[in-house]
């Protein structure tokens, strides 16, 4: 009875092909209010230094103490990592100071555990931050990696470059396009030869990083290109850290036993109303943080997001 009927509409031209049905997500990150909302109008946890993760105390140059899966699990939407040729590979390391210590493996086997992570969380839309110090080509060292790993089928590709805050898409239509991945770089990006890998600050700025006030002193510390700073989206840099030799240019490292507070809600609370005048009164995109799981960081962007 179906087929003579689904012949009939179809003769009619009443019918389009019922073997594809439109898919539509209708949970997003974790919530299905967020599934209609801007992709820039979501505060999202960050983790800062993502690949330094260490339960060894003694470790100063870690940043955080659960590794990457556990990261995404906890809530974090964001991967912040900053990248080193070693050994003739790009590897996501520390170089200076103490952190010249740590490496955190290739780039290639960090972004297949993030692979592996995706395909058992297709509802999600993730934003891969990393740095790019020494310059290393978008075409030939970085795309070929995103490659081999399977993020490019993912990665998301704007129809122009820079994005207005307000331009972004939705969360739901990230997800249901399959392209739910966002990546940007600090420099170097050049997308008239890697369409996918996007210029940080042309679309984010930041608060001053490696700070050592616990007020968290509010400024635009790096922005650039065509945007105005209220069509750009913005992340704070939430992570205190001490300065464990304060001489001369002095040795900094991230601070493990105040991180219950710095990531407390009334600490992130207080640091987002010091930048809402510098972001257009609307809130961070996102808030970077090291030891995402200490404190009560994601109760702040539930908050930040109105879902709680």
């Amino acid at each position: 009875m179906f087929s003579r009927l689904f012949g009939l509409l179809s003769t009619l031209g009443c019918v389009v092909a019922l073997s594809t049905p439109y898919r539509r997500a209708t949970v997003c990150n974790g919530h299905a209010d967020l599934c209609n909302r801007n992709y820039a109008n979501v505060t999202a946890i960050g983790a800062h230094d993502s690949f330094a993760f260490s339960t060894d105390p003694i470790i100063l140059s870690r940043d955080q103490e659960v590794d990457i899966p556990t990261q995404l699990n906890l809530g974090v939407r964001l991967l912040q990592a900053q990248s080193h040729v070693n050994d003739k590979q790009l590897h996501f390391c520390h170089t200076n100071y103490l952190k010249l210590l740590f490496d955190g493996g290739t780039v290639l086997s960090y972004l297949q555990t993030v692979k592996t992570w995706l395909d058992a969380n297709p509802n999600e839309v993730l934003t891969l931050l990393f740095t790019n110090p020494e310059g290393q080509s978008v075409s030939t060292v970085w795309k070929p990696i995103f490659d081999t790993a399977g993020i490019t089928p993912l990665a998301y590709v704007p129809p122009s470059v820079p994005v207005k805050q307000s331009d972004w898409p939705t969360l739901g239509e990230l997800i249901d396009s399959g392209k739910r991945v966002v990546v940007f770089l600090d420099s170097g990006a050049d997308t008239s030869s890697v369409n996918f890998i996007l210029p940080e600050f042309e679309m984010i700025w930041e608060t001053p990083f490696s700070v050592t006030n616990a007020s968290f002193p509010c400024s635009v510390d790096r922005i650039s290109g065509p945007l105005s700073t209220a069509d750009h989206s913005y992340m704070i840099n939430h992570s205190l850290n001490k300065n464990i030799i304060p001489i001369g240019s002095g040795v900094i490292v991230s601070d493990p036993i105040d991180a219950p507070t710095t990531n407390g809600v009334a600490s992130i609370m207080a640091n987002v109303m010091n930048c809402l005048p510098l972001g257009s009164n609307r809130n961070p995109q996102f808030l970077l943080l090291d030891y995402v799981d200490l404190g009560h960081a994601f109760d702040a962007a539930d908050q930040l997001n109105g879902l709680a």
